[in-house]
């Protein structure tokens, strides 16, 4: 990121967006469940983190879901309903041959010829060229899924990577699905590999990537091990989660954290979800002050680190004492 910013090879201005660029950048995660940075001045935020990782893992394409979560989005949209390249689970995980998904067909490649260098997910596709006003072009080319010694590695090609806006999320929804891949084939997590065509920076986005990059620079970085997800992790998993993110993004229903805990029959790791979702609603729907401190309370350290960085209503339920 820092090659983007101070010194780029190439200076572009790609549908008026001026910015920075390095062309073939590549780097590896040791450990990939440790997808989420701890820093002040980036304000990650996990409740759009999990839920773009949910709607890639259940194959959707809508609008609808993650528009709530990313506005911003929107603006991608050509119908106003769907997304297009964007949508990265829709081609991963929708029907692709006789009713079949590509990683269901990667996985049972896998499951039969565990050495295959044929495990590759595409996403980018040639006929995403044809239309030139197209607002939604993956920016994905594929996932190549290699099981070896037990683990399952994963590299990841992108024809391109805006670094401040869309690395974090790329990271964090792919590792997602490297560590359910790794479930599905029964293999512990491997390293996890990412490659970029064009790394780039836009320049109206430089001064706070210098800042993010001078506060992991001073040290020393505060960190939060990630638990790993639960071996029972299913497709079904996914769509009972998604019954909940509905009603609470919908603001049919509102969840205590006891509720979360004792009534949902969800893994803790997952409950750890939903809680955030609520929290998340109490912000959107009820826009309260100060969010419920109990919610707050139920959440892992580092989720709880992120929260009362990234919204002032956690911050305040922090700051309340209540905790």
């Amino acid at each position: 990121m820092q090659l983007a910013t101070k010194e780029p090879e190439h200076r572009i201005d790609a549908r008026g967006n001026a910015a920075r660029e390095v062309i073939g950048v590549s780097f590896r995660l040791n450990n990939p469940r440790q997808r989420l940075p701890y820093l002040v001045e980036r304000k990650a935020n996990p409740v759009f983190q999990f839920a773009e990782a949910l709607w890639y893992l259940a194959g959707r394409r809508d609008l609808e879901m993650i528009g709530y979560y990313a506005p911003s989005m929107r603006s991608y949209s050509a119908d106003g309903i769907h997304l297009g390249g964007s949508a990265y689970g829709h081609t991963l995980f929708g029907p692709a041959h006789k009713g079949r998904s590509r990683f269901d067909l990667v996985t049972e490649l896998l499951l039969n010829e565990p050495d295959s260098k044929r495990g590759y997910l595409p996403v980018f596709s040639p006929a995403e060229l044809a239309d030139r006003s197209n607002p939604d072009v993956a920016c994905l080319a594929g996932l190549h899924l290699l099981p070896r010694d037990g683990h399952l590695n994963m590299v990841c090609n992108m024809r391109a990577n805006d670094l401040d806006c869309g690395l974090l999320s790329d990271v964090f929804s792919f590792t997602m699905i490297q560590e359910y891949a790794a479930i599905q084939l029964g293999l512990r997590l491997g390293t996890y590999t990412h490659t970029i065509g064009s790394a780039h920076v836009n320049d109206h986005n430089a001064e706070r990537v210098r800042r993010v990059l001078d506060e992991a620079a001073s040290g020393p970085v505060v960190n939060f091990p990630f638990p790993a997800m639960p071996l029972d992790t299913a497709p079904t998993t996914i769509e009972h989660l998604l019954v909940h993110e509905e009603a609470l993004r919908t603001n049919e229903l509102r969840y205590t954290a006891q509720h979360i805990q004792t009534r949902l029959g969800l893994h803790p790791y997952w409950q750890q979800v939903v809680l955030l979702f609520e929290l998340y609603r109490q912000i959107q729907h009820d826009q309260v002050d100060t969010v419920d401190p109990a919610l707050l309370h139920a959440l892992d350290p580092g989720l709880r680190w992120l929260m009362t960085r990234k919204w002032p209503a956690c911050a305040a339920a922090l700051d309340g004492g209540a905790l």
